[in-house]
């Protein structure tokens, strides 16, 4: 690991100290920061926490966001849960492959908990609404 990525670990850590149950904020910053939480981090985060690496390493596992290598392409989060399903988010997958063309990563996650308006996509922290063939393929264009 290079001294700025040390240092910048070690800033997202102590950004967090004293705060009850500071694991998660912590990872999330780790992979916001960096596009993955690796084995140095998990190893840093570890030691900071008073943790073993297999804690750590047990919660980043467990949860799908946390990557243990940062992603080549821009990701888009396709919800393909059953609200999203009954409002023909299926129709769309094959599309969306098509457009992306290895350009964008297209992530299945289940339930973005806007049921309502779906199909849903999440690119970064931004949730895209009422999605269609064009829509989608327009979102994936401005992504690649």
């Amino acid at each position: 690991m290079n001294d700025a990525k040390a240092s910048r670990l070690d800033e997202i850590v102590a950004s967090h100290s004293g705060r009850e149950g500071p694991l998660l904020p912590i990872l999330h910053d780790v992979q916001a920061e960096f596009g993955c939480v690796d084995d140095d981090a998990k190893r840093t985060i570890a030691k900071a926490l008073n943790l073993s690496r297999a804690e750590v390493h047990g919660v980043v596992s467990f949860y799908h966001d946390f990557k243990a290598e940062p992603a080549h392409h821009p990701v888009l989060k396709l919800c393909r849960a059953e609200a999203c399903k009954a409002r023909g988010v299926e129709a769309l997958v094959a599309g969306a492959e098509a457009a992306a063309k290895g350009r964008v990563e297209i992530e299945t996650i289940y339930c973005l908990g806007l049921c309502s308006v779906g199909p849903n996509a999440m690119v970064g922290k931004q949730v895209h609404a009422r999605l269609d063939a064009p829509k989608l393929a327009a979102l994936i264009e401005e992504m690649a």
